[in-house]
């Protein structure tokens, strides 16, 4: 793993797990998720993990016409990374998961490394009232649907995004066998390092919510990957903190936001993205390490730069 210096942020203000009717504070239209962007921003985060969501009803939308609703705002107001998501949700066609990258040719974009159970229905045991009809059957029915990616779908983002547009990739990582598949697509020359390996832990389906398994995972990925990777680390729920801090004090990196949880401390929700990203950097400045700038993360990661995107 490359140990820099300095500490990468990510943010991930809205996602596709939670729904309007879990938190008063999560951004669900165009207008909230650039203002969320922005301060996340402001506070310290170098990327920006993006999903676009339906102005109507705040439901996940994959649609090109959705993200470009914010995308211009949240690059006029800010230097950050933009980090489009091509996971979307489960509900999604590959095609689908693919519009907002191919529109938008970002410097950066999400990339999961293969098929899981993807059962977030748990989210949904606080709710005591829903706001919108297709939120309940939306989150409890997760836990009967797979989030897809085979290695068929992999080679194709590979291609159609990162070879098309020189977009890299944050490679997310549920378990063990998902820095395998990474090395298979390395072996074969259709991505090249340094590799961001986001290692994603505490979802139902994949690796757990054990500290120890960030360890696990930064070691068999120094096997596979050595120097050539930079690792950063993200937990669901109430690990989210924890994850963090393990992460940064294995000279990793590390991401919040209202997509991995909507809390700020236990039974208090955040008010905003940036509250999340102001205590990271509190850790990360705690434990004597530095917060990287967009810029700096650039280098860190080989982007082609803010300028050559196609918003």
């Amino acid at each position: 793993m490359r140990k820099n210096k300095k500490v990468i942020i990510t943010c991930a203000p809205t996602g596709s797990i939670h729904t309007p009717s879990m938190s008063p504070h999560l951004p669900v239209t165009a207008s909230q998720i650039a203002d969320a962007a922005t301060g996340a921003a402001q506070a310290g985060a170098a990327i920006l993990h993006l999903h676009a969501r339906s102005d109507a009803d705040g439901s996940p939308s994959p649609k090109a016409e959705d993200f470009m609703r914010f995308l211009p705002r949240v690059r006029q107001a800010t230097d950050a990374i933009i980090n489009i998501s091509t996971g979307g949700s489960a509900m999604m066609s590959l095609d689908d998961r693919l519009d907002g990258a191919r529109a938008a040719q970002p410097e950066l974009c999400s990339l999961n490394m293969g098929p899981l159970i993807f059962d977030f229905s748990a989210a949904g045991r606080r709710v005591e009232e829903w706001q919108h009809g297709w939120e309940r059957e939306y989150v409890e029915g997760s836990r009967g649907r797979i989030m897809y990616n085979d290695n068929a779908y992999i080679k194709r983002i590979m291609l159609e995004i990162g070879r098309e547009f020189g977009t890299r990739f944050e490679f997310e990582c549920y378990d063990i066998g998902h820095l395998y598949t990474l090395a298979h697509f390395a072996d074969r020359g259709l991505i090249d390092p340094p590799f961001l390996i986001q290692g994603v832990f505490g979802i139902l389906g994949g690796i757990g919510p054990d500290t120890r398994n960030v360890a696990h995972m930064v070691t068999i990925a120094d096997s596979l990957f050595g120097e050539d990777y930079v690792f950063s680390a993200f937990a669901a729920g109430r690990h989210q903190m924890d994850f963090c801090t393990q992460s940064i004090l294995l000279g990793g990196n590390a991401r919040v936001g209202l997509e991995d949880s909507l809390y700020i401390a236990p039974g208090e929700l955040a008010q905003s993205n940036a509250q999340q990203v102001v205590k990271l950097r509190s850790v990360i400045e705690a434990l004597g390490r530095e917060v990287a700038s967009p810029d700096e993360a650039r280098a860190m990661l080989g982007l082609k730069g803010g300028d050559k995107v196609a918003f």
